[in-house]
This record gives structure tokens, C-alpha cells and sequence, in this order.
């Protein structure tokens, strides 16, 4: 069951990354579609169709011992759901049929939330605490959406109050419910026991991802006090990223001894995105960056795609490859080569050509159309993953 659903996730973010392919063509010539009804699109597809599903998937996997039919209609349920988004927000946007797709969503993911709560098993504290943590942060971040109607009735989709409310929910979406869903994993796979050092960790990692959502609404109400704020809370997400460090060092052995190469260099891809994204952060300590960072859309998505296709994916991949849910060989590494050559140049295009536009620069030349010609190497390297997944061999059992 959990191959098969790896193949359904892989292949919405496969949808994804051509949809993604369409909005960079979108700047070379007209594509005959709404831009901003596209984009929606493609992020929804890419949260909720690849790394939602994808972390329901490995959840149920590694903390559901007894598996209940009822997540495998759930999980249906849900792609259904992101299929009915696929296939209405590029028409209409936000309107009836796309938000009552959401909505559906919505309603999935806290039910889901309700059956692990009542059926997980770990003897684990560390993953204990992280995962309900992460669904406690995933319930918490759907506020954001259920504030959308009333800013929007009340004070209009340019108010400061609908803006924080999709920064809210982003936030605690990327920050919260994906980025500790993938620690609780990781650290089970670790196997890494309950201590001082760990309780630390988990004080600071929940601190600083409450502090730095001051940055978002610093953007939109500029108060002094939100700076500093924000300020303390990079400041401990930076002390919280040490910790991580130091928690899995003495597990290196132990990743060494039983993974494949393949796996452990999706670790240390993910961990290097997660120390990158950590130090990017530190530039919002800069006055000037932190007021203006968010009106780059190329230093925005960049940041963006460090987090979800850098550190979320990466940690994805490498459990997928654990499980080995894969065939380990050319064509898998041919695959995995060509989605990091893709995020490198197209993670070195956004970084550069924004640096240029925040110094006043002109655009590089071909700008757009290397960064499409980049963005083809994603699709073909999860392309490329899919087909190795589907010709694995799939013993009877894991077929039911």
C-alpha cells in the first residue's frame, strides 16, 4: 500500500514541478492562462499533493503498526480532494468549486490528525512529542484559512489582516507541520532516545518557530517590537539548528552502517538545506533585508523552494529510499542527480537575479529562459524516480 502511494505523491509532485515548467514559459511567451490562478495551482498541488500526502503516507507507515482500512480511504479521499484543486484553481482561482475542494482538505487532514492521535504507537518519546507537536502546529495553521472569509468580507484581500492571515498559515504550514513531521521521522529512523540535550532541542525548536512568525506580520504592521522579536527567535532557531547537529552526530555510524550511499546523501542534501535555509535567515536581522525581502518574488521563492524542495523533499526522498520503496541503480542516481542539478541552478538563478533587483540591477540576459531550461532538469528527475519505482518489484503483499 505505501509504494503505491509514494507513486500517487510522486506523481503530484510531478504535476507540480510542470505546472512550475508553465509559469517560467509564462514569462517567454503567453500561455493563455491565468498567472496568478496557475500559481495557486501549482502550490497547492505541490503542499498538499506531495509532501501532505507524502507525510501521511511515511506517518502511517512508521507509526500505525496496526493499519486500518480507514487511512487507506482517507488517503483517497484526500488525492481527491487535490485533483479537485488541480483541476479548478487554474480556471477560476479562488472561487466556489476550489475553495470547497479546500475545504474538503481541510476536513481530511483533522480527521487524520484525530485517527493518529488515537492509533499511533511509538515506544519513543522523541518521536512521541515531535508528532503530535507537528499535528498541533498542522490544526493550528488552518486558522490562517478560516480568517480568510471574514478579511476578505470585513476589510478586502489588500488589508493587513488578510495578508497575516496567509502568512499564518504558511508559516506554520512550512515551519510547523512539515518541517518537524520530517524531524519526528528522521529522528525515529535514528532511533535517538529521550534526553536533556533532546528536551532542549524541542523547548527551542517550538520557541523559535513561534517568534520568527513576527517577521511575516512585521511586514504588514510594522512595529519595532515584531523586529526585535523575530530578531530572538532566529537567534534561537539558530541555537535550535546546533542542537540538531549535535542530537544526530553520534548516530553517524549508525546511518552509515544501514543505508545505502544514495540514502545517506539524501541526508546530508536535506541537513546542508536545513543549515542554508537557517543562515538565510540571519539576513533578516538586517534592517533593510527584513523589510523589503518579502516584495523580491526571486528571493521569495527562493527561500521557498530552499525549505520545500531542499530540506522537506530531500528528507522525503532519503526515507523513501530507506524503506527502499526503489530499485537502487543508473537510472535511480541518473533521477536523483538531475532533480539536485535542477534546485542548484535554479535555487543560483532566483538567489542571483534577486541580489540584482535589490541592488537595482538590470534582469541577467535569457534569465527567464534559463531558469526554464533549469527548471526541466526537476521534472526529469522526478520523472525519472517514478519510473524506477514502477519498475521495482512489488512483492503481492505490499500490493494489498
Amino acid at each position: 500500500m505505501h509504494k503505491k502511494h509514494t507513486v500517487i505523491c510522486l506523481i503530484n509532485f510531478l504535476i507540480a514541478a510542470l505546472i512550475g515548467l508553465v509559469l517560467r514559459y509564462s514569462f517567454i511567451d503567453n500561455i493563455g492562462v491565468n498567472y496568478r490562478f496557475l500559481t495557486h495551482a501549482h502550490s497547492h498541488v505541490a503542499m498538499l499533493g506531495w509532501v501532505y500526502l507524502m507525510l501521511f503516507t511515511l506517518i502511517t507507515h512508521y507509526f500505525i503498526p496496526n493499519k486500518k482500512s480507514i487511512f487507506k480511504t482517507l488517503f483517497w479521499i484526500t488525492e481527491f480532494a487535490v485533483i479537485g484543486m488541480l483541476l479548478s484553481f487554474p480556471f477560476q482561482g479562488y472561487a466556489v468549486i476550489s475553495i470547497t475542494f479546500s475545504t474538503l482538505h481541510i476536513l481530511c487532514s483533522y480527521y487524520f490528525v484525530y485517527l493518529v492521535w488515537k492509533h499511533y504507537k511509538t515506544p519513543s518519546l522523541v518521536s512521541g512529542y515531535l508528532l503530535k507537536t507537528a499535528l498541533v502546529f498542522m490544526v493550528l495553521s488552518t486558522a490562517g484559512v478560516w480568517c480568510l472569509g471574514p478579511a476578505v468580507s470585513m476589510l478586502g484581500q489588500a488589508s493587513a489582516f488578510y495578508q497575516i492571515a496567509i502568512q499564518f498559515f504558511l508559516h506554520f504550514q512550512f515551519n510547523g507541520w512539515f518541517l518537524i513531521a520530517v524531524i519526528a521521522i528522521f529522528f525515529h529512523v535514528l532511533q535517538l532516545k529521550y534526553s536533556k540535550q533532546f528536551r532542549l532541542f524541542f523547548v527551542l525548536l517550538v520557541t523559535s518557530i513561534v517568534l520568527t512568525l513576527a517577521l511575516p506580520i512585521y511586514w504588514f504592521t510594522p512595529q519595532i517590537a515584531l523586529y526585535w522579536i523575530n530578531g530572538l527567535g532566529v537567534f534561537i532557531q539558530l541555537l535550535t539548528v546546533i542542537m540538531f547537529l549535535k542530537l544526530i552526530k553520534p548516530h553517524q555510524l549508525f546511518l552509515l552502517k544501514n543505508n545505502t550511499k544514495l540514502t545517506i546523501y539524501m541526508y546530508v542534501f536535506a541537513i546542508f538545506c536545513l543549515v542554508l535555509k537557517i543562515g538565510t535567515q540571519l539576513l533578516s536581522l538586517i534592517p533593510e533585508l527584513s523589510e523589503v525581502a518579502y516584495q523580491n518574488k526571486n528571493l521569495v521563492v527562493g527561500f521557498i523552494h530552499l525549505l520545500m524542495l531542499g530540506v522537506i523533499t530531500g528528507f522525503l526522498f532519503g526515507f523513501i529510499f530507506q524503506n527502499k520503496w526503489v530499485n537502487f541503480n543508473t537510472w535511480l542516481n541518473f533521477g536523483v542527480s538531475m532533480f539536485i542539478l535542477g534546485f542548484v541552478f535554479t535555487e543560483f538563478l532566483l538567489i542571483l537575479q534577486g541580489g540584482m533587483f535589490y541592488f537595482n540591477k538590470e534582469l541577467l540576459p535569457n534569465y527567464h529562459l534559463f531558469l526554464l531550461l533549469s527548471s526541466v532538469f526537476l521534472v526529469i528527475g522526478i520523472g525519472s524516480i517514478i519510473i524506477n519505482i514502477l519498475k521495482t518489484k512489488i512483492k503481492t503483499a505490499e500490493l494489498i
